[in-house]
């Protein structure tokens, strides 16, 4: 082989090992890119409310509107849950910026004990980032016992703010609502009560305001 030929296959061979390089680089950058996307788009769902998420503060409303506006509260369950999970009151009407306390209750309809973990949503969309859940039973696993019923009390109030946005500043209704999903093979961080009998809710006020 000429030294020519040597030279342009050096070249050759160098010019596919960089190229091979930045492939790699690529494919390795997109993977990382795909593990960041769900904490980086849940972050910016939290701090929008995009996509109806609602916001969690530790300290509640340092005013109060004189406006009312109505909560209705929506409760489902997956297929593979069963327990039959509603709100204790289907809507209570509260002042804007008001603190407020809703309940929901949770029964497990099967014959052996089930986990699951609530996902929530707010509706209509834009008002996600202005409902702030104070307390709250989401994204907690939760056990039942055959039988056993949970209550689940949500404290919440609707940001002032609300009727500085055009979109919202005639807002009558906001809907709230969880959805349980079953989780499986994994240790519940949070378990009803034991009791001989079963738990009930003597609790039927889901309005009380703070």
């Amino acid at each position: 082989m000429s030294e020519q030929k040597k030279e342009v296959s050096a070249r050759t061979e160098k010019s596919n090992r960089v190229v091979a390089a930045v492939c790699v680089a690529f494919f390795g950058g997109m993977i990382g890119m795909a593990y960041a996307a769900v904490p980086l788009y849940d972050m910016f769902c939290k701090v929008t409310g995009y996509g109806g998420t609602t916001q969690r503060v530790t300290q509640y409303s340092d005013r109060v509107l004189d406006r009312t506006i109505t909560v209705r509260f929506d409760a489902n369950t997956s297929g593979a849950l069963d327990w039959k999970f509603k709100p204790v009151a289907r809507d209570i009407k509260i002042k804007i910026g008001e603190t407020a306390q809703a309940h929901y209750s949770a029964e497990n309809d099967g014959d052996k004990p089930t986990s699951g973990r609530a996902t929530f949503n707010v509706m209509p969309a834009l008002a996600g980032a202005y409902f702030n859940k104070v307390e709250c039973f989401c994204f907690t696993d939760t056990t039942l016992k055959p039988g056993e019923t949970l209550d689940m009390p949500v404290v919440f109030y609707v940001d002032p703010d609300i009727v500085d946005v055009p979109e919202l500043k005639d807002i009558k209704t906001i809907t709230l609502s969880y959805t349980f999903f079953p989780i499986e093979g994994q240790e519940p961080v949070a378990v009803a009560p034991q009791s001989d009998q079963t738990t009930t809710n003597d609790n039927t006020d889901a309005n009380l305001g703070g």
